[in-house]
This record gives structure tokens, C-alpha cells and sequence, in this order.
């Protein structure tokens, strides 16, 4: 299971059709933040810009996260004070605001950071106003977050849209309890919840997590929960609902990559067919999962020419012809079944004889519900 395109346009509101969020990005950003911001980056080499010199730039520098605050209250109040700063400006004044004010959303919540600072390479894309709104910034937060989730279990943090996955959460494994759903039938999604804080510590929400998602029986789990959703309150779906359920690649201006859904059929409302395990010498892995650092001067629509036909070519739609999961429960069993079992709470299985059983169990329950 993983967030779709559907699962982020459906949450977040934010197209994920249309033109790829990509173009060149720059050894430094010094020059652009100057002439279209009127502010400094961090160094001359950087693509960062201060948060709080942003904030105070567009009257906002005292808009801070309030204790209980939602993601959507925030960004509500955030926006009723941008607006009032921007009702007074007119002509290039104004467009240097609405650029602050859109560098502040996507370089610190879309596209995140590590820390305070906020990212402006996205900066050159917003040069032209009038043509912002026809990129693609969802599959964009997307390509984001899922670059970051792949980082080494050595980091300390990860950076990325969180409250697309908490959302996500709440839809598909509801036997978590994570959320309070506060309005129903508001849109996009991510209105309709409320956050419920824990005062357990860390580690113990972590392991009744794990313990949970442990002993979750199969048919729990909600594939589909899009379905019975009402796509009139949402119009911006069938604009983009050619981009839904196909394998395409994501751009992020320097971090392409691969959305599989044929991984992951079973989110389609298909059965799951066997699919060929992935590995790092499969030609259909990312070139390069990012690009991190000081680089040279580089014009992505080239250097990803490939990648990026696709993405305009709308990617390949994924079928299945399986039947039933029952190959796949055995196929994945066999591969990773020794593996999922040497956890504290389960018994070792060297030879994935649980796991196979289980697959087995489960399939046949799905077919029953099939009937």
C-alpha cells in the first residue's frame, strides 16, 4: 500500500496533472531570490531563504504554529494575514509578495525542508504567475515525500507533507484510531480531521503501532475507501483523473521517481498479480534518486528527457488478469516470508511456512468476500 495520485489530490486538493514540476535548478540562488523575492539566501552557494526574514517580509513573522493548532487552521490564519499584507500593494509590488507568499507554502510545507530555513528552488517556476497553477505541485509533493521516506534509517528525521500521510492513515487503516473526523463532508479531505494528540511517549505509540498493524486481520484493511466518495464536491478530479492508476515517473525539479502502482494493485480494486520483486539492477529503477547538495547548473527537462516523455505521455495504465491474490500471497511469502517474522512478536519461520499459510488464509477469505 502506498499514498496515489488520487489518495493526494482527494487530501490535499493540490492538482497532480499537468505540467511537470521541473526545469533547471542552479549552483546558487542568490541572483533570482534578489530580483524576485527582494531577500537574501542563507550563503551564496545555498538555495535557502530564512523563514523568519520570509514571514516578516509579508507582515506574517509572528504566525507560528499555535499548540492544538491544526495543519488547516494554521495555513488558514497564515493566509487571512498574507491576504491583508497583499490588498495593500499593487502592480510588481504585489507579484513580489504573492511570490514570498507562495515560496513560503511550497518550500516549507509542499516541499519541505530539514529545519528553519525554507527552499526556494522552485523559485524560477514562479516567475510567471499566470502559469503557477498549471503545474502538476501535487505528484510533485509526492515525488518529495516519497525521496524522503527512502533515506537511510541512519537519519534522524525525514522531511516531507506528513499530514498527507496521517490522512492517508486515517482512510485506510481506520482500526488505528489516529483521528477525529470533525467535517463530514468538507473538501479537500484533509478538512474533514482532527489530530489527536497523545501523551504517551514516543516509543510506546510506536510499539502499539507496530502491534496493531502486527495482529490486523486482512479484511480490516480499507483498499478502496475512495469508492462511495461523492466526486461532485471535488470537480478538480476529472480534470486530472487521466493521471489516476498507471505507472508513471514523478518529477520534483531534481528527484525523479518511479510511481509503481502495478506493485500495489490491490489499492486499484484489482487482484494483486505476481510481480517481479525489484532490485536495484532492474533497468526501470531511478537513475539517481536525488541530487543533493551544491550542484552544477542543470536543466532537468534534458537530463530526464525520458522520464519526463512519460510523465507527458500520461504513463502506462495498470491492469490485472489475476483472478484472485492467492499466487501473490504464496509468491511474496516465499520471497520475504523468513524475513517478516524475526520481529520480538512473532516466532522465527526460516522457511515461511506462517507466512505462506496466512497468505493462503487470507486469500481465501478475500475470494469468500468476493462471492
Amino acid at each position: 500500500m502506498i499514498p496515489t495520485l488520487e489518495d493526494v489530490l482527494r487530501i490535499t486538493g493540490l492538482r497532480v496533472g499537468g505540467q511537470a514540476v521541473t526545469g533547471t535548478t542552479y549552483t546558487s540562488y542568490q541572483e533570482p531570490v534578489e530580483r524576485l523575492l527582494g531577500l537574501e539566501v542563507r550563503r551564496e552557494r545555498s538555495s535557502l531563504v530564512q523563514r523568519t526574514a520570509l514571514q516578516a517580509s509579508l507582515a506574517v513573522a509572528n504566525a507560528c504554529h499555535q499548540t492544538g493548532e491544526s495543519q488547516v487552521e494554521y495555513m488558514a490564519r497564515l493566509t487571512e494575514d498574507a491576504r491583508a499584507m497583499l490588498a495593500e500593494e499593487e502592480g510588481d509590488a504585489a507579484d513580489k509578495d504573492l511570490r514570498r507568499f507562495l515560496t513560503l507554502v511550497i518550500g516549507k510545507l509542499i516541499l519541505g525542508t530539514r529545519g528553519d530555513p525554507v527552499g526556494c528552488r522552485c523559485l524560477p517556476l514562479l516567475k510567471d504567475l499566470s502559469s503557477e497553477g498549471n503545474y502538476a505541485w501535487g505528484a510533485a509533493l509526492l515525488a518529495h515525500l516519497f525521496d524522503s521516506l527512502g533515506t537511510s534509517s541512519r537519519e534522524t528525521g525525514v522531511v516531507g507533507f506528513f499530514p498527507l500521510l496521517q490522512v492517508w492513515a486515517y482512510y485506510h487503516l481506520p482500526f488505528l484510531g489516529r483521528g477525529v473526523a470533525r467535517r463530514r463532508g468538507a473538501v479537500p479531505l484533509l478538512q474533514r480531521w482532527r489530530f489527536c494528540r497523545d501523551e504517551q511517549s514516543l516509543w510506546r505509540q510506536v510499539t502499539l503501532i507496530h502491534d496493531i498493524l502486527d495482529t490486523i486481520p486482512f479484511g480490516h484493511v480499507r483498499w478502496t475507501p475512495s469508492v462511495g466518495e461523492s466526486d461532485a464536491a471535488q470537480p478538480w478530479l476529472e480534470q486530472d483523473r487521466p493521471y489516476f492508476g498507471r505507472d508513471i515517473w514523478l518529477h520534483c525539479l531534481n528527484t525523479v521517481v518511479p510511481l509503481h502502482h502495478r506493485l500495489v494493485a490491490r489499492t486499484l480494486g484489482l487482484h494483486q498479480a505476481v510481480v517481479e520483486f525489484p532490485t536495484q539492477q532492474r533497468p526501470w529503477e531511478r537513475p539517481g534518486r536525488s541530487f543533493r547538495g551544491i550542484q552544477l547548473v542543470t536543466d532537468w527537462t534534458v537530463w530526464v528527457r525520458e522520464q519526463l516523455d512519460d510523465w507527458e505521455q500520461r504513463g502506462r495504465e495498470v491492469a490485472s488478469e489475476a483472478t484472485s491474490d492467492e499466487d501473490y500471497f504464496r509468491a511474496y511469502a516465499r520471497r520475504y516470508g523468513a524475513q517478516v517474522y524475526k520481529g520480538t512478536r512473532r516466532p522465527l519461520d526460516p522457511e515461511g511456512r506462517i507466512s505462506l499459510l496466512e497468505g493462503i488464509l487470507h486469500s481465501t477469505i478475500q475470494q469468500r468476500d468476493d462471492l
